[in-house]
């Protein structure tokens, strides 16, 4: 069956419009309804379990175009909390349709519904939307494709046809009640059953006859993949059995082509890929499989789809138990080892934007404000012995922080506490639910990457104010604490310049020190991963005013606490201010 398109109703209908011998592109404007449902599902040989979805797993695909606009009324009709993130889209000043629980708004309550405003404004390729409470986006998620807008078209030749690839993990039990159950306890989260493909594992050890994700090609002709890793957990690699692939955008922008076999890609990124259909009549593995780079826990399945070549492009799961052919590897060596930095490092460092005439590059040459941030898995001392799912002995719990700060998440969202304080200035407002002193660097300097290091970890509701039209430099400093790997953080409310990555510590003895950043053509993305045991370097102009989470996207992590807010202060014209919220309100707490 595959991805389903969701029906799209459109309120206003696409014409052009002759104006003073011009002819002038109206957009469209899309209502649409996600009903939130249990649905029972099979798989891997295990039996039947309710999961929660919208429609299916993984949830319907949203097509627009670049330019157009949405209302996404999202209904709740089960008896689980809710908010869903569009995740890569600047939501320009309008916080309040970005989504995260208890930061830019209460969640929908069982039996009740809200609808988001979307504008498709400022990118231009494969995005996704997923859940924002909990661990529901497990099954909570589906991609956006947002095309070239009417007039305009790829920076590349028109592919024949275009596939979503959504790689995700799946758990045979409800993840949402075991996850709050092992975080009051400080534990660490169970790891995923599978790897899946649009929500197919592909052939297991245990389940042999699981069914895969397939699709049908025609020899000759290129086609545009469009891939998502929604997995909650892990990086993923990818690559397709004997085709090299091309990719040409990332995380909504186009990026200069990078001929490659395979791709590395971070919780929470995408991909636009093009697969020439060139080999000899057959079936080929597509094949995703982890690359971790630490000593924690992982999934170390393998999932797999399959390439057709036929005589008519189609889309659907695999009928028998495995692909049509008794030519086919058993395991993915094809795909860099499970634990390939190296290889991991080569592909993501080859990635440059790529500017055309809609989507200029605009990276800040010089900086306003300088922020450094130190990023770590730490572990806190239980306040009753052996009575925590950390350590050995039980006498510590899980945390993870950003300059020392473990997120504690309000109970009233940050959003509108914000606009009643500082803006409406309503006579009568709620006290705060959080402080305005986020360090905006480490509260101590210490050899970040070595050994012996402070853990002095505070939990604490804090946020950084940034001044609208900065010119924001952040460094992400991966430390040594804990558990150290690769961090994929993503922003709210920006896409932003990756200028620079590299190992060890950033900041040097000597004060006069420039790291060598790319300032030509760095990659415009919302989501980066900050190397184990280095650093990453981002940024960005502050002009989309609002309320913006910042967060490691690997679930347990944001459980642990690795998160921020940050808070871009509304600039001094009309248009430089965010706006009020909806008419109809909130969801309340």
């Amino acid at each position: 069956m595959g991805i389903r398109n969701i029906g799209l109703v459109l309120a206003l209908f696409l014409g052009f419009l002759f104006l003073d011998g011009l002819f002038l592109c109206v957009a469209d404007h899309h209502e649409i309804t996600f009903d939130l449902e249990m649905k029972p599902f099979n798989k891997l040989c295990n039996g039947t379990i309710n999961k929660l979805v919208v429609d299916d797993f993984p949830g319907p695909q949203i097509n627009v175009r670049r330019g157009d606009t949405a209302s996404i009324t999202v209904r709740n009709n089960e008896d689980y909390n809710v908010t869903i993130h569009w995740h890569g889209l600047s939501q320009r000043k309008n916080p309040w349709s970005d989504g995260p629980e208890y930061i830019t708004q209460c969640p929908i309550q069982p039996k009740s519904e809200f609808t988001y405003e979307i504008k498709f404004e400022d990118e231009e390729g494969t995005l996704w939307w997923h859940a924002h409470s909990d661990w529901v986006r497990a099954t909570v998620h589906g991609a956006i494709v947002v095309k070239p807008a009417e007039g305009t078209t790829y920076p590349f030749d028109e592919p024949a046809d275009n596939f979503v690839i959504i790689l995700g993990e799946w758990y045979n039990r409800d993840m949402n009640s075991t996850v709050i159950d092992t975080l009051e306890i400080g534990g660490d989260p169970d790891i995923s059953d599978s790897y899946t493909i649009n929500g197919f594992p592909g052939p297991q050890v245990n389940c042999p006859g699981e069914s895969a994700y397939s699709i049908i090609v025609i020899h000759g002709k290129t086609y545009l993949l469009r891939i998502v890793n929604a997995a909650m957990n892990e990086e993923m690699f990818f690559g397709i059995q004997d085709h090299n692939i091309t990719v040409v955008g990332q995380d909504g922008a186009y990026i200069k082509p990078i001929d490659t076999s395979y791709i590395m890609i971070t919780p929470g990124q995408t991909m636009d890929v093009l697969l020439k259909a060139d080999r000899p009549f057959g079936s080929y593995y597509m094949l995703a499989s982890p690359f971790s780079d630490s000593m924690a826990q992982y999934d170390r399945n393998v999932t797999s789809g399959v390439v057709h070549y036929g005589v008519e492009s189609a889309v659907s799961p695999s009928p028998s138990p495995g692909p049509a052919t008794d030519n086919f590897p058993v395991n993915s060596s094809f795909l860099p080892h499970f634990n390939a930095r190296e290889a991991a490092d080569d592909f993501t460092k080859r990635i440059r934007f790529r500017e055309t005439p809609q989507l200029p590059m605009d990276v800040p040459q010089e900086i306003d404000e300088r922020i450094f941030i130190t990023v770590s898995v730490n572990d806190l001392p239980c306040e009753k012995p052996n009575s925590c799912g950390a350590g050995t002995d039980g006498n510590s719990s899980h945390y993870a922080s950003l300059n020392n700060i473990s997120l504690l998440t309000p109970t009233r969202d940050i959003l509108d506490a914000y606009y009643d304080n500082f803006i409406a200035n309503a006579p009568s407002p709620a006290p705060l639910p959080f402080d305005t002193d986020f360090p905006a660097f480490p509260p101590i300097t210490f050899d970040y990457t070595g050994a012996n290091l402070p853990d002095t970890t505070m939990l604490g509701t804090k946020v950084l104010m940034i001044e609208y039209g900065k010119n924001v430099e952040i460094v992400f400093q991966g430390t040594n604490i804990g558990n150290p790997e690769n961090h994929p953080m993503h922003l709210h409310g920006y896409s932003f310049y990756l200028v620079g990555t590299g190992c060890g510590n950033f900041y040097t003895d000597d004060p006069n020190y420039r790291h060598d950043y790319n300032l030509v053509d760095p990659p415009k993305v919302n989501t980066i991963g900050v190397p184990k045991g280095g650093w990453a370097a981002i940024r960005f102009k502050a002009d989309n005013p609002g309320v913006w989470f910042m967060h490691c996207h690997l679930e347990r992590h944001a459980s642990w606490g690795m998160a921020g807010v940050l808070i871009v202060k509304n600039g001094e014209r009309e248009d430089e201010k965010m706006n009020g919220p909806p008419s109809g309100g909130m969801p309340k707490c």
